[in-house]
């Protein structure tokens, strides 16, 4: 028996002859892709190869001439452009109907919960310590999936971790923590240096485990048996690969969830932090306070002519160098910082935005043992772009104010 196929009107009819394949699955995943590197460019290759429906990518470098040889997706006009934005232009060509998103920033400070919330799951192709535990943190907080890919010279290896299982943070060791904190100076401000690590891999391992990792979210996506809670290692020298089963650490810090998020209509630019933590504390109390979730900036003070300077921003975004004093010549100042807004500070009046907190991301009140999300909703357009679907908004703080 000979079965004709409508090749010309379904791009994705071979996908189809695979027993459990679900192409609406696909169509509908709302995919965060961290890292438009080596990695990145493969990822997002194959997620329009895919037909996934939609995709936010995010990273802050832009094209070098020695990403060519790596990137499939650069080329050498695209020198000096920002990869994020070059490598979601190249991916829609590949799949006209994809709707793609770009953000040039830093996933750790320029990238807002609520991103993370409006994923499927995550894939993350990086080579830092530092994102990869705030990407492990935020997929926690929001109950998201998420996917991890490592490469050096010809070797990877491909990770995945999900809710309640162990942890990106949980496989830490005492060397990764103490890398982790190189990447600071001594007053914890960060180190350009330090930022931009050089690691030399080779367009063919990047293919390898870009490719192991869409798979394991193909798999996810059709709710088959994943690589959850273990890692996949492939030693490209000798050819050996082998799994390894990651165990759950109970102290582990990461191990954080909102079991409650409510939506604002207001966005970081007309949302001030008194009116964040009157909202918090209308839902949880008087004692409620509102969690930064990342390291916060409050000011400096010089040890020498004692000169205190108020700056409040995320303290990722502040270099070491800015950490010196304007008035004494090479004299680092002394650093405050914050996590928790209590209600006595002197900056309660700043929006969110100009205290640093991203557009569209989540702040976290916390009374006790109960927790609240507030999510920055009036963002959500701006920032998730074409990717953006309207779904109304679940509470309004004017209507909560009544």
């Amino acid at each position: 028996m000979r079965i004709e196929l409508d090749q010309d009107n379904d791009r994705f009819h071979r996908f189809g002859l695979i027993s459990w394949w679900d192409q609406k699955k696909l169509a509908a995943a709302r995919v965060l892709v961290v890292g438009a590197g080596a990695l990145g460019n493969e990822i997002l290759k194959n997620l329009a190869l895919l037909g996934v429906g939609r995709v936010f990518v995010v990273d802050l470098d832009r094209i070098e001439n020695s990403n060519l040889s790596r990137s499939v997706l650069y080329r050498s006009a695209d020198n000096g452009k920002p990869k994020a934005q070059v490598a979601a232009d190249a991916a829609r060509h590949i799949y006209p109907d994809l709707k793609v998103t770009a953000l040039n920033g830093n996933v750790v400070y320029d990238l807002g919960l609520g991103v993370f919330r409006w994923a499927s799951l995550v894939i993350a192709g990086l080579d830092n310590r530092e994102a990869r535990l705030a990407i492990n943190r935020a997929c926690w907080k929001v109950n998201r999936p998420w996917i991890d890919g490592a490469i050096e010279q010809i070797s990877g290896h491909v990770r995945m971790f999900v809710p309640d299982g162990p942890c990106y943070e949980c496989t830490m060791s005492e060397l990764d923590w103490t890398l982790l904190q190189n990447r600071r100076s001594c007053n914890l401000l960060s180190r350009p240096e330090m930022e931009g690590g050089k690691t030399p891999t080779t367009p063919t391992i990047a293919s390898m485990i870009a490719a192991l990792q869409c798979q394991e979210a193909v798999k996810h996506l059709h709710g088959l048996s994943t690589l959850a809670g273990r890692g996949w290692v492939f030693d490209g020298l000798s050819g050996d690969t082998y799994a390894v089963e990651f165990q759950r650490k109970q102290e582990c810090y990461s191990h954080q969830t909102l079991t409650e998020i409510q939506t604002l209509s207001a966005g970081m630019g007309s949302m001030t932090l008194a009116q964040l933590l009157g909202l918090a504390r209308q839902a949880l109390g008087p004692q409620a306070q509102l969690e930064m979730g990342r390291d916060m900036l409050a000011g400096f003070t010089c040890p020498r002519c004692g000169t205190h300077e108020r700056r409040v921003a995320s303290l990722g975004q502040v270099s070491a160098a800015q950490g010196l004093c304007p008035r004494c010549p090479q004299v680092m100042r002394q650093v405050h910082t914050f996590h928790q807004i209590r209600g006595d500070e002197d900056f309660l009046e700043m929006t969110a935005q100009q205290a640093g907190i991203p557009a569209y991301d989540i702040v976290v009140a916390r009374a006790g043992q109960r927790s609240l999300g507030l999510e920055l909703g009036g963002d959500a357009q701006q920032v998730l772009g074409e990717v953006y679907e309207p779904e109304g908004l679940e509470w309004d703080e004017s209507e909560e104010s009544e």
